[in-house]
């Protein structure tokens, strides 16, 4: 199933994904810095809800207190 989450405090302002079970693909982030973010969707396909919570969650971007994979954790958990 696709879900669109809003970001809160990024570049990017939306990330679509699906969620079959627990197993999270086909990322894509709307907006934000072009070449990290099509290659965050490409390490991370295939992952699971928790490992993605396990690596990207609390990552912070420059003075803020969040980042897109932190958002990312934070889509993922929500729609699981």
């Amino acid at each position: 199933m696709e879900h669109v989450y809003e970001t809160e405090n990024t570049c990017a302002s939306k990330i679509r994904f699906e969620i079959d079970g627990t197993i999270v693909k086909n990322v894509e982030f709307i907006g934000g810095c072009n070449g990290n973010l099509k290659a965050i969707p490409k390490l991370i396909d295939g992952w699971t809800v928790e490992q993605i919570e396990e690596k990207c969650k609390g990552i912070t971007c420059g003075r803020r207190n969040t980042s897109c994979v932190d958002q990312l954790a934070i889509a993922v958990r929500k729609a699981l």
